[in-house]
This record gives C-alpha cells, structure tokens and sequence, in this order.
C-alpha cells in the first residue's frame, strides 16, 4: 500500500469532520504531540535495555509513530498546512545545508 501526505490528510480530515467538536485546539494538540513522543521514548527505552514494569507492554514503535503522523496531520489540517510541502522544504534544507556534513558510503551519490 502506498500513500501520499494528501490522502493522509484528507483521510484524518474525513475522519475528524465527522464529529462535531473537530479538531482539537492547539494547546491540546500540543499536549498529545508530547504524550505520544513520550510513548515513542518508553518504546525505545525498552528496546534499548530498560525492562518494562510487570505487567507494561513493550509497546509498539510503528503504531506510536503513526500516532504521532496522525496528531501532526490534525495540526497541519486545523492550520491549514501542508506537511507534504513542509517535508519538501525541509529535505530542500537539509540536503543543501548537510550535502557534505558526514561521511558517504562509498558509492553513494549526492
């Protein structure tokens, strides 16, 4: 399956206009890009040697991170963003700015 930043978009759009509260305001948007960036670190924590409390899960990397994908498209909707054209800029930046800040396997062109 495949999927562009717009049919995301769209979709949580779809998904959240249902409802008539809509999307949340931003301070509690904030709130939960925070809560689910905090999930993300316990995954990784777990992962990387801190043992789950009895009884927690591990928890699981992919769907925290479409949690947070998910949160960030209902912030770019209810500002009326583009994250795709967000992300273009933002490669734009890095590939220019970072080209030649560390080392390329060989091979590897710019």
């Amino acid at each position: 399956m495949s999927l562009t930043f717009e049919e995301a978009r769209e979709r949580v759009d779809a998904y959240i206009s249902q409802f008539k509260e809509g999307y949340f305001p931003p301070l509690l948007m904030l709130a939960r890009l925070t809560e689910e960036t905090g999930e993300i670190a316990r995954v990784i924590a777990h992962d990387h040697g801190k043992t789950p409390k009895p009884g927690e899960d591990r928890g699981d990397l992919e769907m925290e991170l479409a949690d947070l994908l998910f949160v960030m498209l209902c912030m770019a909707n209810e500002r009326g963003l583009s994250l795709e054209r967000g992300f273009e800029r933002m490669m734009a930046k890095v590939e220019g700015r970072d080209a030649d800040r560390w080392t390329r396997k060989e091979g590897a062109q710019p």
